[in-house]
C-alpha cells in the first residue's frame, strides 16, 4: 500500500538545543499544518517577512549545510536534517518556529528530531500526496562528483557512495529504499568533518557551536568521539540522511532511483533545479490505493551540464 494521503502533526511540539554555525541557542516549535501547506519556517524573533518556505528554489547557500532564504533576505539555516526526519516520518505540511536564524544540530543526526515527532500521532489529511515521478534516467556530472535518478515506481531508494584519502573514511557505499527498509542507521548518523579542516571551517566563520556532542571528527587514523562510530556505514549513512532531507525541498515525495558519488547539498540542489526546468523528465501524480508497476525499457540517459 502507498501512502495516498497528506499528513501532518496532531500537536505541537518544541526542543531546542545549540545550533551547529551560529552557536546560538536554537529553540523550535514544530506546529501542525494544513493540507497543501508544505514545510514553512517561521523566524519568531522578526516581526515582518518572517516566513520562510521549504523549497529548492529558496536555497541560497550549500555550503557544509543548507540555508533557506526568502525574497526579503530572511534566511533559515542547517534545515537538512529535520527535514529528513519529516521525509523519514511521513509529514507532508508543518510549520516550524524558530527562534533564530538556524536549527539546532542536536547530535548532529536525525535522531532527536524523529524522537519528539514520534511522540505525536500523525494526522491524515483530506488533500491527497502528491509524488514527483521520474520519467527518464537523469545524469549530473561535475568533475568527479556525480549525481542521477532513474525511474523507480514504488519510493525513493539512494545509493551513495563516498570516496575519501582518509582511510577512516575511505571508501564507503550504501543503498537504502524509504519505503521497505529499517532507516535506523540511516537517521541516527551523525554529521562528520576531518580534524584539519576545522580551522579553516572556523576561519569562514562556520561551526561555532560545534562539539564532539554533535558531530563526528576524524583525525588522521582515529574516530576522536570517546564512543566512536554508531553503524560501520555512518559516513556514508549520513549523506544518505541529507539527500533525503535536501529532495523533500523539491515540494513532493519522489519515485526514483538515486546514484550519488562524492555529491553534497550543493550537487542535490543544482540537481533539482535542473530537473525541474525540464518538464518532460518528471511527472507530478496523486496515487491510488493500488498502483500497477510499469517497466521503463528506454536505456537512454539525459545528462545535464552543471553550468548550462
Amino acid at each position: 500500500m502507498y501512502d495516498i494521503y497528506q499528513k501532518t502533526i496532531d500537536k505541537k511540539i518544541s526542543l531546542s538545543g545549540v545550533a551547529l554555525h551560529s552557536g546560538k541557542n536554537s529553540l523550535i516549535t514544530i506546529n501542525p499544518g494544513n493540507e497543501d501547506q508544505g514545510i514553512i519556517f517561521k523566524r519568531t524573533d522578526l516581526k515582518e517577512n518572517n516566513l520562510v518556505k521549504a523549497n529548492y528554489n529558496n536555497v541560497s547557500s550549500a555550503k557544509l549545510c543548507t540555508t533557506l532564504e526568502n525574497s526579503n533576505g530572511v534566511k533559515v539555516s542547517t534545515v537538512e536534517h529535520l527535514l529528513a526526519a519529516f521525509y523519514i516520518i511521513g509529514i507532508d505540511n508543518a510549520l516550524v518556529e524558530v527562534n533564530c536564524e538556524e536549527i539546532p544540530i542536536m547530535d548532529g543526526s536525525a535522531k532527536d528530531f524523529l524522537d519528539i515527532l514520534n511522540d505525536t500521532k500523525l494526522i491524515t489529511l483530506s488533500k491527497k500526496r502528491r509524488y514527483l515521478k521520474i520519467i527518464d534516467k537523469i545524469e549530473l556530472l561535475d568533475g568527479e562528483r556525480k549525481i542521477s535518478i532513474e525511474p523507480h515506481q514504488n519510493s525513493l531508494e539512494v545509493g551513495f557512495q563516498l570516496n575519501y584519502k582518509n582511510k577512516i573514511i575511505g571508501k564507503q557505499k550504501n543503498v537504502v529504499d524509504f519505503k521497505t527498509d529499517d532507516l535506523s542507521e540511516v537517521s541516527n548518523s551523525r554529521t562528520f568533518c576531518l580534524y584539519e579542516d576545522i580551522e579553516k571551517i572556523k576561519q569562514a566563520g562556520l561551526a561555532k557551536g560545534g562539539s564532539l556532542d554533535n558531530a563526528i571528527v576524524v583525525d588522521q587514523e582515529k574516530v576522536l568521539n570517546k564512543d566512536g562510530l554508531r553503524n560501520e556505514k555512518e559516513f556514508v549513512n549520513h549523506k544518505i540522511l541529507d539527500l533525503a532531507g535536501d529532495f523533500l525541498l523539491s515540494g513532493f515525495r519522489v519515485l526514483g532511483k538515486v546514484n550519488c558519488y562524492q555529491g553534497g547539498h550543493e550537487l542535490t540542489n543544482i540537481f533539482l533545479r535542473k530537473i525541474f526546468k525540464n518538464d518532460a523528465l518528471y511527472q507530478i501524480i496523486e496515487l491510488e490505493d493500488v498502483m500497477p508497476t510499469k517497466k521503463n525499457n528506454s536505456n537512454s540517459t539525459i545528462k545535464l551540464a552543471v553550468n548550462a
